[in-house]
This record gives C-alpha cells, sequence and structure tokens, in this order.
C-alpha cells in the first residue's frame, strides 16, 4: 500500500515537473494561445447574440474584436495623453527632485558616512541597472506588440471553429458524461464573462474614486495615477502596493508636506477598502472565493515561468479551474485545495 502510494506521487511530481517545462520552453505559443482562449470565452455570448441576430459567424466574430479594440485602444490613448502631460509637468519637478537628492547626499554622509563618492558610485550603478531594465522593458513591449498582433487571430479562428474544438473535447468522454461538460463549460464561459464584465465596472469606479482622492490632493496627473493604480489591482495584494509607489513618489517631490504622501496612501487605502465592501460585491454579486496561499503562489508560479504574462493570466485560469472543480466534483481534492475552507 504505501509503495503504491509512493508511485502515485512519483507520478504526480513527474506530470508537474514536466508540465512546467513544457510550459517554459513553449511559453512563446502559450502566452498568445491563452490569452486568444479567455478573449473568445468573453466574446463568445457577444458573438451568439450577434449571430441570433441575424449576422453570419465571420460578420460577428469580426464585431467583436472590433469592439474590443475599440474599448482597449481608447484606454491606451486616454493614459498616454496622460502620460504625455506628465512628461511636461516633469521640468518643474527636476529642480526639486535634485534639491531633495541633494538634502539625501547630505543626511547620508553625516548619519551613515557614506562618503558623496560612494554615493556618486552607487547612483552610477543604479543608473546603469535602470538603463539595462530600460532597454529589456522595451524589447519586451517590442516583442509583446508583435505577439498581440497575432492574438486576434487566434481569437477569431478558436470562435470560429468552436464546434469542432466543443466535439473534439467531448469525444474525449463517455457519451452519458457528455451533457454534463456541456453543462459546466457552457457555465464556465457565462460565470466568467458575468465576472469581467463586473471587474471592468470595478476598474472603472475605483479608477474614478483614486482619481478624484488625488485631485483633491493636488497630485499632478491624477487621472493617469488613480487608473493605473486601478487596472493593477487585477494582481492582487501586490498591485496596489506597485501602484503606489509613484504617486506617493510625485506627491514627495512636488509638494512641502510629508502629509501629502500620506495622504496618497490614505486614499488608496480608503479606495481600496471600498472595492472589497461596497464595490466589488455589487457589481460581481459574489466572489469566487479562491484560497489566498494558493492564489499568491500561482501568481508568482506564473511570474517566474511566463513573467508578467503569467501574473496576468494564471489568475483567470486559477479561476476557471475552481468553477470547474465545483461543477465536476465540489467535495474533491482540487476544489477543497482551491476553496478558502468554507
Amino acid at each position: 500500500m504505501q509503495q503504491e502510494q509512493l508511485k502515485t506521487t512519483a507520478q504526480w511530481v513527474f506530470i508537474a515537473s514536466a508540465g512546467c517545462l513544457i510550459l517554459y520552453f513553449g511559453k512563446a505559443l502559450f502566452i498568445p494561445v491563452s490569452f486568444s482562449l479567455l478573449i473568445s470565452f468573453l466574446l463568445y455570448p457577444v458573438c451568439k447574440w450577434l449571430e441570433g441576430k441575424g449576422l453570419s459567424r465571420s460578420a460577428a466574430i469580426a464585431a467583436g474584436l472590433i469592439l474590443v479594440t475599440v474599448l482597449i485602444g481608447s484606454v491606451i490613448f486616454l493614459l498616454v495623453n496622460q502620460f504625455a502631460a506628465f512628461q511636461h509637468s516633469w521640468a518643474g519637478m527636476s529642480s526639486k527632485l535634485e534639491t531633495t537628492l541633494e538634502d539625501l547626499r547630505i543626511f547620508l554622509t553625516e548619519n551613515f558616512g557614506i562618503t558623496p563618492e560612494g554615493q556618486k558610485e552607487w547612483f552610477k550603478k543604479a543608473g546603469n541597472e535602470l538603463l539595462s531594465t530600460l532597454g529589456s522593458a522595451l524589447f519586451n513591449s517590442g516583442a509583446f506588440l508583435a505577439v498581440a498582433l497575432i492574438i486576434p487571430v487566434y481569437a477569431a479562428l478558436i470562435l470560429y471553429h468552436r464546434s469542432m474544438l466543443v466535439g473534439i473535447l467531448l469525444s474525449q468522454f463517455k457519451a452519458e458524461e457528455r451533457k454534463r461538460v456541456v453543462s459546466v463549460l457552457h457555465k464556465v464561459i457565462s460565470t466568467y464573462y458575468n465576472f469581467i464584465k463586473g471587474m471592468l465596472v470595478v476598474y472603472l469606479c475605483v479608477g474614478l474614486l483614486n482619481s478624484t482622492g488625488l485631485w483633491i490632493l493636488g497630485i499632478p496627473q491624477a487621472f493617469l495615477f488613480g487608473f493605473i493604480a486601478s487596472i493593477l489591482t487585477f494582481i492582487p495584494y501586490v498591485g496596489i502596493m506597485i501602484a503606489s509607489l509613484l504617486p506617493i513618489s510625485v506627491a514627495w517631490i512636488t509638494k512641502d508636506s510629508l502629509w501629502y504622501p500620506l495622504g496618497v496612501v490614505g486614499v488608496f487605502a480608503f479606495v481600496q477598502y471600498l472595492e472589497a465592501n461596497l464595490i466589488f460585491p455589487l457589481a460581481v454579486s459574489s466572489r469566487l472565493k479562491i484560497n489566498t496561499l494558493v492564489t499568491l503562489l500561482v501568481m508568482f508560479a506564473g511570474g517566474i515561468l511566463w513573467g508578467a504574462a503569467g501574473m496576468i493570466l494564471f489568475i483567470p485560469f486559477l479561476a476557471i479551474a475552481k468553477l470547474i472543480a465545483d461543477e465536476m466534483d465540489p467535495k474533491g481534492t482540487l476544489a477543497r485545495l482551491l476553496g478558502n475552507g468554507d
């Protein structure tokens, strides 16, 4: 009995290791396909509705993709305009930044004995690392742009050939199980669609509240920082902390009081409280109750395997896995592992 358990454990370890290797070395293929699959889940109800109104399948898919492109393009256009305005106002901030850095150099010399030469060497090293990081980010952005062009094509093909793909999926199950599989598939797609639709409302409300709070504090480009913080809340627990660093820094540079950076922290903390206890429940109606530990592990595993794309993609796939586990076997090992203990 013990040997069988060890054998089963060894098999699972082998499967998990092989799966991680496949995901890592095949990320150039799997990342765009994953984005395309999620987009096709979102567009499927829209395409079905348009087809019911008399449009052909091809026309409905094209209309859905155009709608998504317009929405994403509008958000990017607004954020780019705000970022350009922030660049114009940077000239006024730079003198304050130089004064602040000079005060910091004096403080480090007087309190820690770090010589100006040592500080210059450290700043030079940090600058070189920053340039290297930015160069890598620009290269990755170019690569992502190339990948982004193929994502709509994959999504269109998945939607167009969905009957064939579902047929292949059903062929892997026994005849008596196929009706249940179709039911689970429909429920997963509809639940995910409603979840994302609600999340868009959440992001809009949180972005407006963040921007309003920062505007009241007098932080430059409040709209830009408010909506970046809203978008980054997609990454649980970590996203809001990353998003708050830039507006806190800007408040510290542009204002003469420590209360302004603390005010930024207060705005984000208050809005996050409203999001968790009021906005999210009203917009999404029910949160997918996933184990916090599993969420964090999956998010960081996605970052290790696929980088930033993995941190974005692995969380919705975890939610889909939770939905499937709850439908297929609510008391099974996977459902209990992903659940929060309720």
